[in-house]
């Protein structure tokens, strides 16, 4: 039999019969290392560990503890959802679309027409037949089938067909078996069903056929598998937890906000209460910035689409886009996507000079953006929003000590909201995408080793991220750990030659001469109004801090006949402070409106009765607290007043 070589990530090589499997090469190896591996790869390819290696090349093993390991873990899974529902009588005409591993566990979209849906009630009937699979210890073996083979194979699921018939005339179709179930794919599975112990179905969403709106509408079945039953619980107490904290389960208890069909997907309605914490952090960031110098101006929602093909906002981003709206007389106005030519016009209307520089202009600016439906969620990502953005033109000898202004007020308002887990990231230009990027190589040289040179002099780690800057230059994007676990861009600062050149941009220098270029600088410190808001609910987990709470005083009269004057003379002396107070006279047990402004998580409750009317006093309850405090009504307001002043977060054991 003929001989073929191997070649390990350490180098070194060995040479093996034709048709040795994985599984073998881990045995000669270490025992102990066949026991822990999971799969193969062969010159970039899965190769099953009972499947047969036909050819030389590069061999590599993934092993439980890789992190591509649990990745394959969950491809499986999602095999094994498939085979359960099959065996169901209730699912046994189940179509199916794809099934792949995702970062939090894995997916399978499914059709089951429309009398058989399936539901969260379905799952322990499901993971049952799943449990009972896993013990029966099924191989999982892939092989390669002519096109013919799998068309015959899956002719009664249409999905299937379909991603058949879109592969390449020339592309190799394998084909995955376990037990009777056979599924279409590419590898990259556990050898056997009897290793997937440990998984848990955790959600149904509704989900497009490929991500079209154009199509079907699927359900998409979500579950997570781990190697071992710690992790798996402790994944799934993770996931209650960002149940908890999620911003729009929070957003509905607290009537923060509402999405509607009947409004438009992706067009978040405010209400009172969300929109006082908006209301908050605009005032808070317009008189930081004001404090800083910045000129705030009010610009169109609309404008002119020859701005945003000046700005190259067309080209790059034309399918994030709204239409263009015809006005019929040759003008094409379009909804802004950014702000940036709008302050440009600023900047253009009348001339500057170097004495002018630099040149802070900031809105809070309304944009709007073509996102896909499949892709809206809550507040943090909408097709309407209001970006906290700012824009200054500087003389190029300006350019990084405003970097390091924007970036010190930009630390300071985290530090404000008690911000601090939070990394830099340099984004840079990708040199190979000469689409993606304005091409000038002097140009994003040069911004680059400036945008480095100024986080160096001010001695702040970063990490490098060649591919993610922006068309027209590089930036440093603040990447901020959520709540839920993730990252995502709180803030980020642009550094911009191209703009100023495209928009003819120029100041009259010292020498007289109007013909010199500014440098444009692009800041979001918050970031949108939507997107920051869901932000500060998640950390929070609605128990905002009192200068941002809705409502920071809940006054409970015991008797609303009898106490209620005097709660309605505290509650006036409150507002009359700045605060916000509420007398609640609803005719209900004292122990259910106490409660109900706990879950509300009012930062402060007063129960006012015959004793703090008599001594003109109240009684406190702090939100999280079971023990109450008397104290006057001066001490109380002035309590309620410094904790406003000092923008804090709740102890931790309050949020």
């Amino acid at each position: 039999m003929a001989e073929i070589t191997l070649t390990f990530p350490d180098g070194a090589k060995k040479s093996f019969e034709e048709g040795v499997k994985p599984i073998e090469v881990a045995s000669s190896i270490a025992k102990s290392l066949a026991k822990k591996s999971v799969s193969a790869k062969v010159n970039g390819q899965y190769v099953g560990m009972h499947d047969s290696i036909t050819e030389s090349g590069d061999f590599e093993l993934i092993t439980k503890s890789d992190e591509e390991g649990l990745k394959l873990l969950n491809h499986s899974a999602a095999h094994l959802l498939a085979q359960a529902m099959r065996r169901l009588p209730k699912f046994a005409n189940v179509h199916f679309g794809v099934g792949p591993a995702i970062e939090n566990g894995f997916y399978y979209d499914t059709d089951n027409g429309a009398g058989n849906q399936v539901s969260v009630e379905d799952f322990p009937e499901i993971e049952a037949m799943m449990k009972k699979i896993v013990k029966e210890d099924l191989p999982i073996l892939s092989h390669e089938v002519s096109r013919d083979e799998p068309l015959e194979m899956f002719k009664d699921d249409p999905y299937k067909i379909e991603l058949i018939n879109d592969l390449p005339a020339d592309e190799k179709i394998s084909v995955a078996v376990q037990g009777e179930h056979v599924e279409l794919d590419r590898g990259g599975l556990v050898p056997s069903t009897g290793l997937i112990k440990h998984f848990k179905l955790v959600s149904v969403a509704g989900s497009y056929w490929r991500g079209n709106s154009d199509n079907n509408v699927m359900q998409r079945i979500y579950g997570t598998a781990w190697w071992t039953a710690e992790d798996l619980d402790a994944d799934l107490k993770r996931r209650a937890e960002m149940k908890e904290r999620d911003h729009r389960n929070i957003g509905r208890d607290l009537d923060l906000f509402f999405t509607s069909q009947k409004v438009g997907s992706g067009l978040p309605v405010w209400l009172p209460n969300g929109a006082t914490i908006r209301r908050q952090v605009e005032r808070y960031i317009v008189d930081k910035e004001l404090a800083n110098d910045y000129l705030h101006v009010y610009t169109p929602v609309l404008s002119n689409l020859n701005m945003y093909k000046t700005s190259g906002h067309w080209d790059h981003y034309r399918e994030d886009m709204f239409p263009p709206m015809d006005m019929g007389d040759g003008e094409f106005l379009e909804l802004r996507p950014m702000n940036c030519p709008s302050h440009i016009s600023v900047y253009q209307h009348k001339p500057r000079s170097y004495r002018d520089l630099p040149l802070r202009i900031a809105e809070l600016g309304m944009m709007h953006r073509y996102e896909k439906s499949g892709a809206l969620t809550g507040l943090s990502r909408v097709r309407e929003m209001t970006l906290n953005d700012g824009h200054t033109f500087v003389a190029p000898d300006q350019l990084e000590e405003e970097f390091k202004s924007i970036l010190k007020m930009t630390m300071g308002v985290y530090k404000d909201f008690d911000i601090t887990d939070y990394r830099f990231r340099l984004s840079y230009r990708d040199p190979e995408n000469t689409s993606k990027y304005f091409d000038d190589d002097e140009m994003w040289e040069k911004s680059q080793a400036q945008l480095k040179r100024a986080m160096d002099d001010m001695g702040l780690d970063y990490f490098e991220a060649p591919g993610e800057a922006a068309f027209y230059g590089p930036k440093l994007d603040i990447q901020t750990k959520t709540a839920l676990g993730g990252e995502e861009t709180l803030s980020t600062i642009q550094l911009d030659f191209l703009l100023p050149e495209r928009f003819n941009l120029t100041y009259v220098g010292e020498d007289g001469q109007d013909n010199h270029r500014p440098v444009m600088l692009h800041r979001g410190i918050v970031g949108t109004m939507e997107r920051f808001t869901a932000y500060l609910i998640e950390i929070y987990k609605g128990a905002f801090p009192t200068w941002l709470a809705p409502l920071q005083v809940q006054i409970i009269p015991v008797n609303a006949e009898a106490h209620g004057p005097y709660a309605k003379k505290i509650q006036k002396q409150l507002a009359e402070a700045g605060l916000r107070a509420n007398v609640d006279t609803r005719s209900a047990k004292m122990g259910y409106l106490i409660r109900d402004a706990q879950t509300k998580k009012t930062p402060y409750t007063l129960v006012l009765g015959d004793q703090e009317a008599d001594n003109g006093t109240v009684t406190v309850r702090r939100y999280g607290e079971q023990e109450t405090t008397s104290m006057s009504q001066d001490e109380f307001k002035q309590l309620v007043l410094d904790d406003v002043a000092r923008y804090s977060r709740p102890d931790e054991e309050q949020a």
